[in-house]
C-alpha cells in the first residue's frame, strides 16, 4: 500500500512527528523555502502585471529529489507546514512543483499528538488570500530593494542596501541619535526631610512637594542657591502628620505573550537578542526529546493573538489550585487589540503545563530552559489573581502648611500572580503612624540631579516602537534588527543601538531623496495593505501598482538629480609611512577610513580616530580617542599604539577621579572610576 506523505519545512519538525504517525505515513522537510526570486536580478516582470519569476535555489534542489521521488508513489500529500503567509506559500510552490495526485494542507498550533491527528481530520484547501499577500510582501521589498541600492551605489558607496521596513526602523535609530546629540542637560535640586517617630528609632524619608500650599515641578529649584535659605526656613518648623490615606490597589497580571512582547521580555529580562530568542522558540515549538518521547514544549511562536484555548485554561486552573489554591485562581481571556490578529490562533503558551520547567530542566541546555520557563510562568500567571497591595500615603506639615511632605509605602499583601511571574514591585513599609501625631524632624537633605538625554533604543524599546508605529509584522521584527546590525549600519554597544555614521549617511538620503519609504505611517499603511490582501479585501495586484507607479517616478527624478559632491574623497595632513602618499579619507560600508592615495599600489589603510580631549592615564603623553574593532565595535583608547596599549571599552567623560587622577567611564547610565581598585 502506497504510504502518505506529511511535508513539513525543518527536520526537527518532520523528526518530532513521525513519533506520533504510524508507518503508513512518511513525513520529510522541505528545509524553508523551495522557489524563490532569483538572486542576480530582479525577477518581477513589473509590466506585466508585476509577475514574479520564481526559481529552484541550488540548496533546495537535493532535497527536492527526495520530496519528488516519495511524491510519485504517495497516496495522499499533507503539506503540513506554518498556517501563516511564510508557510502557506511554501505549501503553495510544493504543490506547484510537486504536482500531487491528490493533496490536502493541515495546521496545528502545537506539536503534540493529539494537535497532529486533529489536523489530519481536518484538512483544508490552500488560501490563495495568504499566498497573495506573501507574494506582494516578498516583490514589494524586491522592488524596494533593488531599485534603491544602486542609487544608495552610486549616492554612497558600494556594497549598500535599502530594504522597506529596516530603513523605517533605521530612521528610529538616528533619529533617536539625534536627540541625544541636541539634548542640553539641566540642572535642578529636590529637598527632602529625615523625620522621626517621638520616643522612638523609627526613621523615614519624606520628600518634599509643597511649599505655601502649591505644588512643586520638577524645576522649581534649578541651582543651590534656591534651596538654602528654603532649608533653613524648615529646620526652624514644627512638624506633624496632617493626612494618612491607605489604599488597598490590586495588580493584575500581564496577558500571555504574542511574538512581541516575548522577543522584548527576553530581552530586558534575559538578555537575548530578538534572533536568538527567536531561534531557541523554534526549538522549544519543534520539538524536544524528553527521554524516550519528543514533545513540542510551546504553541506556535508566531502569533499576535492572546487568545488561549479553553484545553489550556482548564490545565492550568487545576495546576493553580492544585499547586497554589484555590484562591490563586482567576482565570481569564484578554483581548487582542489588534484588528489583524486571527483570534483561531492562540497565544505563545506551553503545551502541557504539567512539564513544569524544573521538571524537564535536564532535557533542556540552559537558554533553552530560560526561555521555556519565561514562556511557562507567564501563561501560568494570566490565570492567577491579582496580586494585593497596601498603599500608605502619609502628608507631613508644619502648623501654617508653609511647607508639606510627602512619604508613602507599598506592602503586598497577597501575592496572586506573582507566587509564580516574579515582578519588582517597588514595597516600602512606613512606621505605624497615626494622623496629627507630632514627628522630630532630624535632618534636611538637598539633592542636586540632572536631566538625562533619552536612552538608545535596546532590541525591547526598539520592537516596542515598531509594533505602536505598525512598522513591520511579528515575523519581521527579529531578522530586520539582525539585518541592520549585520550590515553595520547599526552597532549594538552595551545593548543599546546606535548608528554607525554608514547608517547615518544612508538614512540621510533616504529621507531627503525617498520620503515615503521611511515614514512610519506610510510604512504602516503598506502593511495594513498586505493584511487587507491576507484578509481577501484587496487585490494583490493593483496594490504593487499604486506603490511602484510614484516610486518609480521619483527613483528616476533622484537619479537626474543625483550628486556625489559631499561624500567627495578628502584630504588630510597625513603621509602614508609605507610609501610616502597623501592619505585620504574613504567611506567604506562600515563608514568612513583613512586609506593611501597610492591606491591600489599601496594598500595601506587606518581606522578613523577622534579625540575626547582626556590625557591618557597610562602613558599621559597621549589622548584619549575613539576607534573601532575589524567588527565595529566601539572601544576608546591611547592614540599612542602601539606604544602604550590603554583601552576600554567604556566612554570616558572627560572627567578624572579625585582620588586617582583615571578618567572617569560612562558605565550603565552613570559615572564612576575606570580604576577597579579606586574605591
Amino acid at each position: 500500500m502506497n504510504k502518505k506523505l506529511v511535508i513539513v519545512e525543518s527536520p526537527t519538525k518532520a523528526k518530532t512527528i513521525k513519533k506520533f504517525l504510524g508507518s503508513s505515513y512518511d513525513v520529510e522537510s522541505s528545509y524553508g523555502h523551495v522557489r524563490d526570486l532569483p538572486a542576480s536580478k530582479m525577477g518581477v516582470d513589473v509590466i506585466n502585471n508585476f509577475e514574479p519569476s520564481y526559481t529552484i535555489p541550488t540548496r533546495a534542489k537535493k532535497n527536492l529529489a527526495v520530496l519528488k521521488k516519495l511524491a510519485k508513489t504517495a497516496s495522499t500529500i499533507y503539506f503540513a507546514t506554518d498556517e501563516d503567509r511564510e508557510g502557506e506559500a511554501i505549501s503553495w510552490h510544493l504543490n506547484y512543483i510537486l504536482k500531487p495526485k491528490d493533496y490536502k494542507r493541515i495546521c496545528f498550533h502545537e506539536i503534540t499528538k493529539t494537535a497532529i491527528l486533529e489536523a489530519l481530520e481536518h484538512p483544508r484547501e490552500l488560501d490563495m488570500n495568504l499566498i497573495n499577500a506573501q507574494q506582494a510582501r516578498r516583490i514589494l521589498d524586491r522592488l524596494v530593494g533593488y531599485e534603491i541600492s544602486p542609487f544608495l551605489w552610486k549616492k554612497i558607496a558600494k556594497g549598500l542596501s535599502a530594504g522597506r521596513v529596516q530603513s523605517a526602523a533605521l530612521r528610529l535609530i538616528c533619529e533617536r541619535e539625534q536627540e541625544i546629540k541636541d539634548f542640553i542637560k539641566q540642572e535642578y535640586w529636590s529637598i527632602k526631610s529625615i523625620f522621626q517617630k517621638l520616643k522612638t528609632d523609627d526613621k523615614f524619608q519624606s520628600e518634599l512637594i509643597k511649599i505655601n500650599k502649591k505644588s512643586l515641578e520638577k524645576f522649581s529649584f534649578s541651582k543651590e542657591d534656591d534651596v538654602k535659605d528654603i532649608i533653613s526656613d524648615i529646620k526652624i518648623k514644627e512638624y506633624f502628620i496632617s493626612d494618612i490615606e491607605k489604599k488597598e490597589t490590586n495588580k493584575n497580571p500581564l496577558p500571555p505573550f504574542t511574538t512581541s512582547t516575548l522577543q522584548q521580555a527576553s530581552n530586558i529580562r534575559l538578555g537575548y537578542s530578538s534572533k536568538q530568542t527567536m531561534m531557541l522558540a523554534q526549538q522549544l515549538y519543534e520539538g524536544i526529546k524528553l527521554g524516550k518521547e519528543s514533545l513540542g514544549l510551546i504553541t506556535y511562536m508566531r502569533t499576535d493573538s492572546l487568545n488561549l484555548s479553553e484545553n489550556f485554561i482548564n490545565q492550568a486552573s487545576d495546576f493553580i489550585k492544585n499547586e497554589c489554591g484555590k484562591e490563586y485562581l482567576e482565570t481569564r481571556q484578554f483581548k487582542t487589540k489588534s484588528k489583524n490578529a486571527q483570534e483561531a490562533h492562540e497565544a505563545i503558551r506551553p503545551t502541557d503545563v504539567t512539564k513544569t520547567p524544573e521538571s524537564i530542566k535536564e532535557y533542556l541546555d540552559p537558554k533553552q530552559y530560560k526561555v521555556y520557563k519565561l514562556i511557562w510562568e507567564r501563561a501560568l500567571a494570566s490565570q492567577m489573581s491579582p496580586a494585593k497591595m497596601e498603599r500608605t500615603k502619609i502628608i507631613i506639615s508644619d502648623k501654617d502648611e508653609t511647607y508639606s511632605f510627602m512619604s508613602s509605602g507599598n506592602i503586598i499583601t497577597f501575592q496572586g500572580f506573582l507566587k509564580i511571574y516574579p515582578m519588582k514591585i517597588e514595597e516600602g513599609e512606613l512606621p505605624k503612624l497615626e494622623k496629627n501625631e507630632m514627628l522630630n524632624l532630624k535632618d534636611v537633605i538637598s539633592d542636586q540631579h540632572f536631566t538625562e538625554p533619552p536612552a538608545r533604543y535596546n532590541e525591547a524599546s526598539l520592537i516596542k516602537i515598531m509594533e505602536r508605529l505598525g512598522i513591520g509584522r511579528p515575523s519581521t521584527y527579529a531578522p530586520t534588527i539582525s539585518n541592520i546590525i549585520t550590515r553595520r549600519y547599526v552597532i549594538k554597544d552595551q545593548k543599546r543601538l546606535s548608528p554607525t555614521e554608514t547608517g547615518e549617511l544612508i538614512n540621510k538620503v533616504m529621507v531627503e531623496s525617498f520620503k515615503d519609504i521611511v515614514d512610519y505611517q506610510f510604512t504602516a499603511t503598506m502593511e495594513e495593505g498586505l493584511d487587507d490582501i491576507a484578509r481577501g479585501e484587496k487585490e494583490w495586484v493593483p496594490f504593487l501598482r499604486d506603490f511602484y507607479t510614484p516610486f518609480k517616478a521619483n527613483l528616476k527624478e533622484k537619479y537626474e538629480t543625483v550628486s556625489k559632491v559631499e561624500l567627495e574623497d578628502n584630504k588630510t595632513d597625513e603621509i602614508c609611512e609605507k610609501c610616502g602618499s597623501p592619505m585620504i579619507i574613504k567611506l567604506g560600508r562600515f563608514g568612513k577610513f583613512i586609506a593611501c592615495s597610492n591606491f591600489p599600489e599601496c594598500k595601506n589603510t587606518k581606522n578613523m580616530t577622534k579625540e575626547l580631549g582626556v590625557k591618557c592615564p597610562k602613558c599621559e603623553d597621549g589622548n584619549i580617542v575613539t576607534k573601532r574593532t575589524s567588527r565595529g565595535k566601539i572601544f576608546y583608547g591611547c592614540n599612542n599604539y602601539p606604544k602604550c596599549d590603554f583601552a576600554t571599552w567604556y566612554k570616558p567623560t572627560g572627567a578624572l577621579c579625585e582620588k586617582c587622577k583615571s578618567p572617569i567611564i560612562e558605565f550603565k547610565n552613570e559615572e564612576k572610576c575606570s580604576n577597579k581598585d579606586c574605591k
